[in-house]
């Protein structure tokens, strides 16, 4: 089962030992329309983004004015349309967590892929760059998959968590250890087991 969550941020638990946990809130979630694969349309609320054919949508579903955004979830234990079913999250014990990384913009080599630089003195003129990067005269192009200078983050990452705590009444799932992305990011929670 699927559900799109926000990540609320990190703290840890209090006891005999400490542990790192990541809070995540369940949005609110409609269920709009279930295809025969399982698949289904649902819709939820998030920002003010507000135009005629999200106008259309929430017309066609009857859905209110805060459910504004629609996204299609692989698998939903529900059966018809309505609010999303929690029950297959108050028996799971590990969740799937899909989020973006943090975007780091444009970075070298160094920064990027963990390269180790030139020495820092004695007139060395090779400090932070990548070196060589092509062959001779046979191809005479760089090879693809060279890791070079680029855009550094914001890519899907999915982490495998063990569920510490679930409040059904504030919506809050509470993870073992840490999750992608920063805090309010909006992601997807699978149930593995």
């Amino acid at each position: 089962m699927e559900y799109i969550v926000e990540k609320i941020g990190m703290s840890r638990t209090v006891g005999s030992k400490s542990v790192p946990v990541t809070l995540l809130k369940i949005l609110d979630t409609k269920v709009c329309n279930i295809n025969e694969d399982g698949s289904a349309l649902v819709s939820y609320g998030s920002g003010k983004k507000h135009n005629s054919p999200i106008a259309g949508q929430q017309k066609k579903f009857g859905l209110s004015k805060e459910f504004n955004r629609f996204a299609t979830l692989d698998k939903v234990s529900n059966k018809e349309t309505g609010d999303l079913d929690l029950s297959s999250l108050e028996k799971a014990t590990v969740v799937q967590s899909t989020f973006n990384t943090k975007g780091r913009g444009f970075a070298g080599v160094i920064k990027r892929h963990g390269f180790a630089g030139g020495p820092a003195t004695h007139g060395s003129r090779f400090h932070r760059t990548s070196g060589s990067i092509g062959n001779r005269e046979d191809p005479g192009k760089i090879q693809k998959g060279r890791k070079m200078p680029g855009h550094y983050g914001n890519e899907k990452n999915a982490v495998q968590n063990e569920i510490v705590s679930f409040d059904k009444e504030q919506m809050v799932i509470v993870l073992k250890g840490s999750v992608s992305g920063a805090n309010g990011n909006l992601g997807r929670l699978k149930v593995v087991k």
